[in-house]
């Protein structure tokens, strides 16, 4: 008897922080293309934004994810929540790199093994 074939895709819930809205989504992302570009670009095309109006990414409750790594340790249903960048502040979007520019705080910890 063979035995049942494991699912090959990770799906994350993700939502954009808000006060007004608490409701999650539901991801797919390929296990072989488990990526922290990949989980910006399918989020965001989910939730309907850009991946530069992204300024983190949390995974529930206080966790800043921040390279593939982080990523790759992702649970079916974890709680991911994406951090947009002020509106109100140009200051603050002109000074800041987005995400698809710079996708890790720190480049020391991105070398970092585990």
């Amino acid at each position: 008897m063979a035995e049942p074939q494991q699912d090959m895709r990770e799906k994350p819930a993700v939502r954009i922080q808000s006060h007004k809205e608490n409701d999650f989504i539901e991801v797919e992302l390929d296990r072989q293309e488990l990526s922290y570009q990949n989980l910006l670009k399918v989020s965001c095309c989910e939730l309907g934004i850009k991946p530069e109006q992204v300024e983190k990414i949390r995974k529930l409750p206080n966790t800043l994810l921040r390279k593939d790594k982080d990523i790759l340790r992702l649970r079916d249903f974890q709680e991911v929540e994406l951090i947009l960048m002020k509106n109100g502040s140009s200051e603050l979007i002109e000074h800041i790199p987005s995400l698809l520019e710079k996708p890790c705080y720190n480049s020391n910890a991105a070398k970092m093994t585990y």
